[in-house]
């Protein structure tokens, strides 16, 4: 009667085999959260990346638009200026031809029937 029904040695065995699964468990589970923190990881070193060489093409934009160059060049191009030597070229019309006037059009705009508002409301086409 001195024997117990339960035998310490394999409850030992069974609660170290538990012990061990829960281990293997908790170690995957970690694997796992490594795989995606590495994959997020890899994906900001990718958007850094791309933030850099943006900022790098808007700081040589700006050092670009303080420089005498772009005043220069918008100076030609947009403002019309012209410098000392160059030779401006002014159209003339035909000599005797009436000269073209243009009137800038107004457009005018024509109410839409009720059923295509509402179509426009719901749809947005």
């Amino acid at each position: 009667m001195d024997r117990w029904p339960i035998n310490p040695r394999r409850v030992a065995v069974f609660a170290g085999i538990l012990v061990f699964i829960l281990m293997v468990m908790d170690f995957n589970a970690r694997l796992e959260n490594l795989d995606r923190l590495k994959k997020q990881a890899q994906v900001m070193s990718v958007q850094a990346t791309q933030v850099q060489q943006t900022q790098a093409a808007l700081e040589t934009q700006v050092a670009y638009a303080g420089s005498d160059q772009a005043v220069q060049d918008w100076a030609r191009s947009e403002g019309h200026y012209v410098q000392p030597g160059d030779q401006p070229v002014v159209p003339v019309g035909q000599p005797g031809a009436a000269s073209i006037q243009s009137e800038p059009s107004t457009p005018t705009s024509t109410p839409m029937p009720n059923w295509q508002i509402w179509w426009q409301l719901f749809f947005g086409q």
